[in-house]
């Protein structure tokens, strides 16, 4: 870690996995098993392989059920062991097309114009709609309340630029149009876009300010979940300051430099600090505070007007819930 140092690893991030040698169409991937992977079974080595593409090793366990994988031209079951030279074929099923429909669902709305608008999302509410949420997100209520929204994320995710977890709350852009949509999308990745977070974590950091860089990808030992890694792992940085400390927490700003999928809470977790309230990253490692979810909180964000170029920036209050619980840690 660094105070100003730095926290974690500046390796190379792994490529994407050589097995992947060739690619017919829409769907049909193709690669031939190596000497390392000879032995493993034939659904965790398939998972493995399209471990880029987030793949469920239960998804891929249905899809060699209906025959869409074959080894050397055949059929084969998921507990079948791949040997060394062997091909393996997947043709990738079409997706079900899942449109989002508009619905009545009140929204925070902190700034809008003609191009985007900044919504302060709850926690608890899905951003998108995904299999197990295809309502009541914020996705389905932008359709209700703009009409318009752009169309570069397609059917699912239109207007979506960038996301932050269901049970992470505060501040949200979605574009209007593909104009803002193209803008807002170039300006987060030149990492120019100005996120912070207010996160309450377990423990008592040590330094006041410091960077984590330590790469990310799918955990090998739960797939849903994500790990600091060398292995397939994406480069991840994240930037935090001290704001308050108590006698066994830390209330810390954080900002992303990069925006992984979970990274606040796996860098916080990867250094001894998870956050409190998170059921999955948080472990059992101390009391909740009454916390509904976990403390993280996206209070501020900037980024330059895609119309004007006026440089933006909002903000909005942690929820009361962790006012709450900050509270009770003041007045201990």
């Amino acid at each position: 870690m660094t105070t100003e140092n730095q926290t974690g690893k500046n390796n190379k991030p792994s490529e994407v996995p050589d097995a992947l040698a060739r690619e017919d169409g829409d769907g049909l991937l193709e690669w031939i098993v190596s000497t390392g992977q000879a032995g493993e079974r034939a659904d965790k080595h398939v998972t493995d392989a399209l471990a880029e593409l987030s793949v469920s090793r239960s998804q891929v366990q249905e899809w060699i059920r209906t025959g869409a994988v074959t080894v050397n031209g055949q059929a084969v079951k998921a507990n079948a062991k791949v040997q060394e030279g062997d091909s393996i074929v997947v043709e990738i099923p079409e997706p079900e097309p899942l449109e989002a429909i508009p619905e009545n669902i009140p929204l925070d709305i902190v700034y809008e114009d003609q191009d985007v608008i900044v919504i302060n999302k709850p926690r608890g509410m899905v951003v998108h709609p995904a299999v197990g949420h295809s309502s009541g997100t914020v996705v389905n209520a932008l359709l209700y309340h703009c009409k318009d929204l752009s169309g570069i994320n397609g059917v699912k995710r239109p207007g979506i630029v960038h996301r932050i977890d269901k049970d992470t709350s505060g501040l949200l852009m979605a574009a209007k149009n593909d104009l803002a949509h193209i803008s807002l999308a170039e300006q987060l990745k030149a990492h120019t876009v100005n996120r912070r977070y207010s996160a309450l974590v377990y423990g008592v950091l040590p330094h006041d300010r410091g960077t984590i860089d330590a790469p990310l990808g799918r955990d090998p030992h739960d797939r849903k979940l994500f790990t600091v890694t060398d292995k397939g792992g994406k480069r991840a940085v994240t930037h935090f300051a001290v704001t308050e400390r108590f006698d066994d927490y830390t209330l810390v700003e954080l900002k992303l430099e990069t925006g992984r999928t979970h990274q606040i809470r796996v860098h916080m977790k990867y250094i001894g600090h998870p956050l409190v309230g998170d059921p999955v990253y948080g472990g059992r490692a101390g009391r909740t505070l009454g916390m509904s979810g976990q403390a993280l909180h996206a209070g501020v964000l900037g980024f330059v007007h895609p119309r004007t170029g006026k440089e933006m920036e909002f903000e909005v209050p942690i929820p009361a819930d962790m006012e709450h619980a900050l509270n009770i840690l003041r007045t201990r």
